[in-house]
């Protein structure tokens, strides 16, 4: 019995020792994969955070982004006096030139000349390689450009490189009043700010374009031999360019302009007024829209040509005291060779192609006005 029990009690213990293992092992099992997953996390929180810190780094570190290039379109883009090239940068980036500043930066560093970029408004295209646009700031051949159409007068002109160079116009009139006109000029710039297009990007200044103006003029009265041509006429070359002016308001197709200047100067010499022109006046809208600065029609009216001014010359007999606008270089050429064709009037008859008809009489004249008026019934833009 004594055995017995003893053997019991010594059973028991194993059993319960046998049960203690198993339950040891499966604990452990989960505090395996409990570890297994914590490492398991942090490799992949090294993994992406390592993968971002080194994205960042490539960012800060890598090769900036750029356009291929060429590019395609245009658009315009200030470059400010003392701009910084990182400002450039900048300022090429927001408008769409290039792909990044970092890549223009790039690219100036590795032009030498980058240094030399004026100030100044230019003309690009829309994504650009870098290093072009760089190149392009380098040599001003992006600079912007305006163009003066034949027939402002100074004030008109002034202000259209006022809006298109984003000089002030004060700076503009400064320079003009500065400028060394042509002797023959008389002091007077209306009339000898030729019309033609001119660079605004690189070293141009308010100066530098009224000089350029001016020179123009100069190349192109060589051109035409207009001294000489004036004193062939028996007239001062500011009276042919005064001539030349009036052509160019009053016409706009080159091969009506000779046939105008006759018109200008059998006035002149009181050949028409046995055809009707009183006085040896011009009687030009033209001179009247001068007299008045109003352009907003080409007609004038009654109390347009009444007038007290100079100008006026349906009131006041021979030339106006000067130009009334610049000429183009078709205007001044036709003041010096007009038509010998007897004509004392014209006048234009379809406003949309500038076809004139020219008349010796008033009969005929009167003829050509009729059928101006059946244009006009027809016709928005009388």
């Amino acid at each position: 019995m004594t055995d017995l029990d003893t053997s019991e009690e010594l059973v028991r213990p194993r059993r319960h020792r046998r049960r203690r293992r198993r339950r040891s092992r499966f604990g452990s099992f989960v505090a395996v994969v409990l570890s297994l997953a914590v490492v398991g996390s942090l490799l992949a929180g090294i993994y992406y955070g390592g993968s971002a810190l080194l994205n960042s780094i490539n960012d800060v570190f890598g090769e900036a982004e750029d356009y291929p290039g060429p590019g395609s379109g245009e658009v315009s883009v200030t470059i400010e006096e003392g701009a910084t090239i990182r400002a450039m940068g900048a300022t090429l980036f927001e408008a769409g030139v290039v792909a990044s500043e970092d890549a223009f930066i790039e690219a100036a560093d590795d032009n030498p000349q980058a240094t030399s970029i004026q100030p100044g408004n230019y003309v690009l295209a829309l994504e650009m390689r870098a290093s072009d646009a760089v190149a392009a700031l380098v040599s001003g051949e992006g600079g912007q450009r305006v163009s003066l159409p034949e027939g402002y007068r100074v004030r008109q002109v002034l202000a259209r490189l006022a809006e298109e160079s984003g000089f002030a116009e004060a700076d503009l009139q400064a320079a003009l009043d500065a400028a060394t006109l042509p002797e023959y000029a008389e002091g007077d710039p209306e009339g000898f700010l030729f019309p033609a297009t001119y660079e605004l990007g690189g070293e141009t200044t308010p100066e530098s374009l009224v000089a350029s103006m001016l020179e123009r003029f100069d190349q192109t009265a060589q051109q035409v031999s207009l001294s000489d041509g004036a004193a062939a006429l028996d007239l001062t070359a500011r009276q042919v360019v005064t001539v030349a002016s009036i052509i160019q308001r009053e016409v706009s197709r080159e091969e009506d302009m000779p046939r105008v200047a006759e018109v200008i100067y059998n006035r002149l010499s009181g050949a028409c007024e046995a055809n009707g022109v009183p006085e040896q006046r011009l009687q030009m809208d033209s001179t009247v829209h001068y007299a008045v600065d109003d352009y907003s029609s080409v007609y004038t009216t009654p109390e347009m040509r009444q007038v007290d001014s100079p100008y006026n010359t349906y009131v006041v007999s021979g030339l106006p005291p000067g130009p009334i606008a610049s000429p183009g270089e078709a205007a001044l050429s036709a003041a010096l060779n007009p038509t010998r064709e007897g004509n004392c009037y014209f006048v234009a008859v379809d406003l949309e192609t500038g076809e004139t008809a020219f008349a010796v009489t008033s009969d005929d004249h009167a003829a050509n006005e009729a059928r101006l008026e059946e244009y006009c019934r027809e016709s928005d833009r009388c």
